[in-house]
């Protein structure tokens, strides 16, 4: 365990039920592309409250996905151009490396599962 210079704790466990990755403009394609199971890829950007709210909710939520994975939306063009995200947070759904699109919900479990299922009944595309 690490201490601040106040001789506080610093390390502190995650509440996430997930694996939580950080995606950027050089990894996102060959990572999502190789990855197993199901992604939820979501954009956010640090001036966002909703986005804010969004990386501190979704961890903690049983979500029927495999992992999340975090995109800055800022530090970020290229991929965000190729998803074509015009609001943030932005959420879309991949497995398998196959694309299954976005995903309009509320962030809830229920609702963000169903929109899961619902998006994983559609057919398949290749990654923008």
């Amino acid at each position: 365990m690490n201490t601040d210079s106040m001789c506080r704790p610093s390390d502190s466990v995650s509440p996430s039920i997930v694996v939580e990755l950080e995606l950027t403009d050089f990894d996102a394609d060959q990572r999502l592309l190789t990855m197993s199971g199901v992604s939820l890829v979501i954009f956010t950007s640090v001036g966002c409250s909703s986005c804010r709210f969004a990386r501190e909710r979704l961890p903690s939520l049983d979500l029927a996905v495999d992992r999340l994975c975090w995109i800055d939306a800022g530090n970020n063009g290229g991929v965000v151009e190729r998803y074509q995200v015009f609001h943030l947070p932005a959420l879309f759904v991949v497995r398998d490396g196959e694309f299954f699109g976005a995903l309009n919900s509320r962030l809830t479990d229920n609702e963000l599962n169903r929109a899961v299922r619902k998006a994983l009944s559609r057919t398949a595309e290749e990654l923008p």
